[in-house]
């Protein structure tokens, strides 16, 4: 079960990675071509990005140190959050792509959360 909850973390890891530093660094070139990134101000994208950001490093180094593991479990917790944030835009503007997409992330995010929680946790 550790290595199972290692290899998710590191998946989803660089998935928010990615999505952060797009929302982050890349809002202007791609968000023409999604329409729900109209659904809010850029301000409030560019506050999602650098969150998934910070979420993304607290995935792994906490656990990895050892240091305050369970921010590993909050970390996952508050993406597990954000997506249901993103579900509801997304529905609002009927992307059944990015909708099963979203319910995925949010899924495994509270898998993690759970599972550094109270499966497999880090002492």
């Amino acid at each position: 079960m550790n290595a199972l909850l290692w290899t998710l973390q590191i998946v989803a890891a660089i998935l928010y990675a990615t999505s952060g530093s797009m929302k982050v660094f890349m809002f202007d070139e791609i968000s023409g071509d999604v329409p729900s990134f109209g659904a809010l101000p850029r301000q409030a994208w560019m506050a999602l990005g650098i969150l998934e950001l910070t979420c993304t490093v607290f995935l792994l180094v906490p656990s990895a140190l050892r240091w305050h593991p369970k921010l590993t479990a909050a970390a996952a917790a508050i993406l597990a959050t954000e997506s249901l944030v993103f579900l509801g835009v997304h529905l609002k503007y009927k992307e059944f792509g990015s909708i099963i997409m979203v319910c995925g992330l949010g899924l495994l995010m509270a898998f993690i959360a759970y599972g550094r929680l109270s499966l497999r946790p880090i002492v």
